[in-house]
Order: structure tokens, then sequence, then C-alpha cells
């Protein structure tokens, strides 16, 4: 029987798709993969962008990471105590506080008819150091007002400091006071607002200072030895004796400045 090769090639075409459109159209499904590819990538570095974008702009607005500072301890024994005749002097609280460094503060409070009345910071310093300045004093007080000199009062634990707050009467004004010991590492720091003017409370603030006493220092032999040779010279919490010198007198300091 006679082929015809014409009709049959024409047949193939028919029943498949040339070879030419097969090409073509593989690259183009090539051509949009990477296209796709391409802006799936450009997509992601986009959102990567906008991630880094926005931590950097709240790193800027929170400023550095706060370090941890000072907190409450819950279940620590007192390390020291006020030897009072009667409960009414007794401290109405006692917090203890500690800094991951090491630190420790023992803050012991009074109050009268409700409002803060007193405080007894004793500070034993770790790695961290946190001075006693001014301002903080004067928070601490409740106050705006700045600190000046008042006098320097003696104690059984040597010269003690005195601040006032600057701009406030004598009846008024509270009395602050900071000692700083180099061995071993202590600072007492506090205030009295108890009593009629500043006379009254330097007699407070000394009768603080020489009732106070150590608890449990055992573990601390410098601490131990210090609170012991302090002891030696307790004055019996008699008037406080105030230190003058030609700025300062004793009923009246005229002594200004911030502290």
């Amino acid at each position: 029987m006679q082929s015809f090769p014409g009709i049959s090639a024409r047949l193939r075409f028919v029943a498949g798709t040339h070879p030419v459109l097969n090409s073509f159209a593989d690259e183009v499904c090539a051509t949009v993969a990477r296209l796709l590819a391409y802006m799936g990538t450009l997509a992601l570095l986009g959102i990567l962008t906008i991630h880094g974008w926005d931590q950097l702009q709240r790193l800027l607005a929170d400023g550095p990471a706060a370090k941890p500072g000072w907190s409450p301890v819950g279940r620590s024994y007192p390390a020291f105590a006020f030897a009072v005749a009667n409960s009414r002097e007794k401290p109405v609280s006692y917090t203890i506080l500690r800094h991951p460094e090491g630190g420790r503060k023992d803050v012991l409070r009074w109050t009268d008819s409700g409002k803060l009345a007193a405080e007894f910071e004793i500070y034993r310093p770790g790695s961290e150091f946190d001075p006693a300045t001014g301002a903080a004093l004067a928070a601490r007080m409740g106050g705006t007002s700045e600190l000046e000199a008042a006098g320097v009062l003696d104690s059984k634990f040597g010269a003690v400091a005195l601040l006032r707050q600057a701009g406030v009467t004598d009846a008024t004004s509270c009395l602050a006071f900071f000692k700083r010991v180099d061995d071993p590492a202590l600072q007492f720091t506090g205030f009295s607002c108890q009593g009629d003017g500043l006379p009254a409370r330097r007699v407070a603030i000394g009768c603080m200072l020489d009732r106070l006493t150590s608890l449990n220092s055992g573990n601390e032999p410098k601490l131990a030895e210090f609170f012991a040779q302090a002891e030696l010279k307790r004055g019996g919490c008699a008037p406080a004796r105030v230190m003058a010198d030609r700025m300062i007198s004793t009923d009246n300091p005229q002594l200004r400045g911030a502290f």
C-alpha cells in the first residue's frame, strides 16, 4: 500500500506538541520560577531589615539595660538592734535589702502619729558600693530641699556629720546624719524628725547611735571588734555632745552649703 509521508508528519504534530513549543514553555516556567525565588529573597530581606530597625529603635528608646539593684529579703535574721528602755522606743519596721554584688542594708524606721519620724540605715557594701548622697538622704526624708551642714556629733562611733534641710526653719527641719567607716567597711545614714527643733533632734540622733548594737557579727570578726570597742565609749544616751568650730555653734549652726 502506498504511504503518504506528509500526511503522517502532520498527524504526529497534531497528536503531540511541537518541540520548539516545548522548549519555549520550559524557558518560561524556569524564568517565572527564578523571578519568584528572587522576589521571595527580596521580601525576606525586607522583613529582616524592618525587624532589625524596630529592635534598634527600641534599644535607643529604652537606653542601656538596667542592672539589677536592691531588693528586699524576706527570710533573713536582723543583724542589729537598739537597746531601749521600753517598747515605745523600738523601731516599728526592720527591712533588709540585698544587692546581687554582695551589699546589704539594714533599715530601721520609727513612726509618730502614722508618719515616718526617724530612720537608721546600716549599709555594708559589697563590690557595688552605693555611697550616700545629699539628694538620696533628702528623698528618704520625704522632702525636696537640699541638705547643708549642721554641725558634728560626737558619738561612740566617733564624729558623725549632721545635715539639715536648706531653706527650712530650725523648728520644722528634720536632721540627717552620715558616718562612714573604712575598716570594717560600714556606712551609717539616717535622720530624725522627733522632738521640737534641731537641738532635740541632735539628742534623738545621739541616742540612736548610742543604743545601736550588733546581734550576730560572729562570722565577721572586724565588725564584732568594731562594735565591742564602740561599747566601751557608750555615753548612756546623755544629751548629744556637739563639736563646735569657728563656723558652727552648738545651738544654731550657721554653716551653709549643699551636701
